[in-house]
């Protein structure tokens, strides 16, 4: 699996697909840990996996890099590539677009500012040899774009990177999303006018179809769970009879349009929800926040196991002052402030703060034969064999 042209990458990545009757795992790499558990897991079982970072956690040395590690567009790319000894593991863009970087709306960017910023970071990702772009114009801090309005975005950023890519003799494979997660599902209509706009768009141009549609699946992300109508069609025990003839409809629809759907806000779900996934045709799923929350989870249980008290309330409210947890809160929650500092951990990881914590214990548990990282990082690799075993991506 160590072709990154795109043609020959996508051909296998189709042919695993089929062969496996899997679905593919995207990782969002919250933090360092949590990219190397990804890294080992697909060199140590041999299958492809995509590490989808987003403008927030990785972006261009112009963008002030993200906060993960504080790296760089091209300085997560060499960290990843001389990790990966099998290369196996692909870089992608997650959510690339316009106001995707915190910096484009605290600056308040116009519509064009934040089109022209976003087109400049992927163009740092095509250089450091992304493999895969999310082309995502969901987000607009000025008002709400028509379905047409933001297809004209996509296109507008997908003609950017298909022409830039050529110039730098690099074939990209695109992935097109429209819309936030609601955790419901697409209706078929919407999707077939989504396809064929996009078929004709690509027609026109001579551009390669994208691989993959970002399809609601019925999940979502909030807190520290799924609230999605997948899982709550399981954990309920309610029949769950839509779910499973609509999703393989959705499947069918893009098929025909010649693309593939992926799954996004995968995180938190139940052995059944997962496994569903390849039983149910998806292609591609991404999962994120939940390593990074636990990994947090870990570090406390750490921390607390060794009566480190003070280093883990130093280290909770960090995370707590750090406001974090907000994007991920329900409106009627009920979270306490201890949840709240959980659910925030990973974003301060990299702070010079978190440093100091993590390298205070580190000298404490030394002593006792435990290497903080690398504990760490075997707990995210636990829990992220869960979705590769679930996903059928490797033999259980």
């Amino acid at each position: 699996m160590n072709n990154h042209n795109g043609p020959v990458l996508r051909k296998q990545l189709d042919s695993f697909i089929r062969k496996r009757k899997c679905t593919l795992l995207a990782v969002g790499p919250v933090s360092v840990n949590c990219a190397d558990a990804a890294i080992e897991l697909s060199n140590e079982h041999e299958f492809p996996m995509m590490l989808i970072a987003s403008r927030r956690q990785v972006d261009s040395s112009k963008h002030g890099g993200g906060y993960v590690n504080g790296w760089t567009t091209s300085e997560f790319s060499k960290y990843v590539k001389t990790k990966d000894k099998s290369g196996s593991v692909y870089l992608a863009r997650d959510h690339g677009g316009p106001w995707q970087n915190t910096i484009e709306c605290e600056r308040n960017f116009s519509l064009e500012e934040a089109m022209e910023s976003a087109k400049e970071s992927y163009r740092a990702d095509i250089d450091a040899g992304f493999s895969f772009l999310h082309i995502d114009p969901s987000i607009d801090i000025h008002g709400i774009p028509s379905t047409d309005e933001i297809l004209n975005r996509v296109f507008d950023l997908y003609e950017f990177c298909a022409e830039y890519a050529l110039e730098k003799n690099r074939e990209i494979i695109f992935e097109v999303g429209t819309e936030e997660q609601n955790g419901g599902l697409n209706t078929n209509e919407v999707l077939q006018y989504l396809l064929d706009e996009i078929n004709l768009f690509c027609q026109k141009n001579n551009y390669a179809l994208p691989m993959f549609v970002v399809v609601q699946t019925g999940t979502r992300v909030m807190e520290t769970r799924n609230t999605g109508s997948l899982e709550h069609s399981i954990r309920e025990n309610v029949s769950d009879a839509e779910i499973r003839s609509r999703i393989p409809e959705l499947v069918d629809i893009c098929g025909r349009s010649g693309m593939q759907i992926k799954a996004h806000n995968a995180d938190y779900l139940s052995s059944e929800a997962i496994r569903l996934h390849p039983e149910l045709g998806i292609q591609a799923a991404n999962v994120a926040p939940e390593f990074g929350v636990t990994e947090t989870r870990a570090l406390l249980q750490l921390l607390e196991h060794y009566s480190m008290n003070h280093l883990s309330e130093r280290f909770l409210e960090l995370s707590y002052q750090s406001k974090k947890w907000k994007k991920w809160m329900l409106e009627d929650t009920k979270a306490t402030d201890h949840e709240r500092a959980i659910i925030s951990g990973h974003y301060v990881f990299s702070t010079t703060e978190c440093a100091e914590i993590k390298s205070e214990a580190d000298q404490l548990l030394g002593n006792k034969g435990i290497i903080l990282d690398q504990f760490l990082k075997e707990k995210v690799k636990k829990q992220m064999l869960r979705y590769v075993q679930g996903f059928n991506l490797i033999s259980n």
